[in-house]
């Protein structure tokens, strides 16, 4: 079946370090007497996964599927940067703790990202923003290179993003800078595919399942809420807010604040405009 899809030789096999003796030398023995050619160029062993320090174990009750998560109220988006910021080589200790601050670190660089597309920026370019720029990409590149060091490769990227918030906040970043600081993230995200918020449709994905499997009493009470409004509800409701304020009705627009954040979904107020997101 392998080699239906891949051909006689792959370029990278990964798996398990359990997997390493006899299974994968199994592997390289059969396929290669059947072939006479490499079966595969770059072999990847990842290490066991702990959570909370400990075997992921069913009897332990610390067994989490990417659904329990969802259902929980976790983003897809925040599992996917809390698994893959560990490099492949360094056993990986699973915590909620590790969770809410992959949340928060997206958080932060989405919001960063509307900034530089939303805002506006007067033409040029100041040095010292290009060269921090450059120099992220470089380190981030290099990091990337040494044998996919994931934690190291996210480090500039996140310095760059302080640094460019100091800068966008003291009217010092031109368009230019936020060209090139908008090319690092697309570096970034080619990768670790975070900045795009896909969110929502996989926890509805969950719901549905969990509705339909009757286990609506296992999801978290915030997220069914957070949830009962569509994004074009919420987008609605978003405008009126907006309009209500320029009328100078205050108290319509607290109370639209009041509803969304009693639903889990939290309006941001900048100079470019009102944002929403979903906790």
């Amino acid at each position: 079946m392998a080699m239906e899809y891949l051909g006689e030789t792959f370029d990278l096999h990964a798996g398990g370090e359990d997997l390493t003796f006899p299974h994968h030398e199994n592997e390289i023995a059969q396929s290669e007497c059947a072939t006479h050619k490499t079966f595969a160029l770059h072999w990847m062993h990842v290490r066991f996964l702990l959570v909370d320090s400990r075997k992921m174990s069913k009897s332990d009750g610390n067994f989490y599927t990417l659904r329990d998560l969802l259902l929980k109220g976790y983003k897809a988006s925040a599992i996917r940067l809390a698994l893959i910021s560990v490099p492949y080589r360094h056993q990986l200790n699973f915590t909620f703790d590790g969770l809410a601050e992959a949340t928060a670190a997206i958080d932060r660089l989405r919001t960063f990202h509307a900034r530089l597309t939303q805002g506006n920026f007067a033409e040029g370019t100041t040095p010292a923003l290009q060269e921090a720029a450059q120099k992220a990409r470089a380190t981030y590149f290099e990091a990337l290179d040494n044998d996919l060091n994931t934690a190291e490769a996210r480090a500039p990227i996140f310095d760059l993003v302080r640094l460019a918030n100091t800068a966008i906040d003291q009217g010092q970043l031109l368009a230019g800078d936020r060209d090139l600081i908008l090319a690092v993230l697309k570096d970034f995200d080619a990768v670790f595919d975070v900045l795009e918020d896909r969110d929502t449709e996989a926890t509805q994905q969950a719901l549905a399942w969990a509705e339909k499997a009757g286990r609506m009493g296992e999801v978290a009470p915030e997220l069914v809420a957070g949830h009962a409004l569509s994004d074009a509800e919420i987008d609605a409701l978003v405008v009126e807010r907006t309009q209500a304020k320029k009328q100078k009705n205050f108290a319509r627009a607290d109370q639209i604040r009041n509803e969304l954040a009693e639903k889990g979904i939290v309006i941001e107020d900048s100079r470019e405009g009102a944002r929403w997101k979903r906790k």
